[in-house]
């Protein structure tokens, strides 16, 4: 079971962080986000198609910091399960978003994993 103490929690916790900060001031890309700052433009092609009527000047900083940790896991890291990608970016949601974030980013997601079923990416 999940704790809140857990490493890999912690680790996505960091790393949503510093996505949030590189959203108000680009600075070289810390190590830990580095592989998802260089995908940028990819993630948020993702993030764009899935949620169409949202553009992303539009979305709250933090619900896109945690979209594009969650899109980058999911679409060019795959080393976890969707399933767990998913329910980790929705309890970041719940614990930094407002009250609508993490049906958003579920919703988002959802779409997302629907359109990249079966398809593979180069990292």
């Amino acid at each position: 079971m999940k704790t809140a103490n857990d490493p890999r929690h912690q680790k996505r916790i960091t790393r949503m962080q510093q996505l949030f900060s590189y959203s108000f001031r680009p600075v070289p890309p810390h190590e830990e986000t580095a592989p998802i700052i260089e995908r940028l433009s990819d993630v948020d092609g993702y993030i764009e198609k899935a949620a169409s009527e949202w553009p992303l000047p539009k979305i709250a900083k933090i619900d896109l910091a945690i979209l594009r940790l969650a899109v980058w896991e999911i679409v060019f890291d795959g080393s976890t399960p969707p399933k767990v990608v998913i329910d980790e970016a929705v309890e970041l949601a719940k614990s930094f978003g407002n009250e609508h974030s993490a049906k958003f980013i579920n919703g988002v997601l959802g779409t997302i994993i629907k359109e990249t079923e079966g398809k593979t990416h180069d990292s």
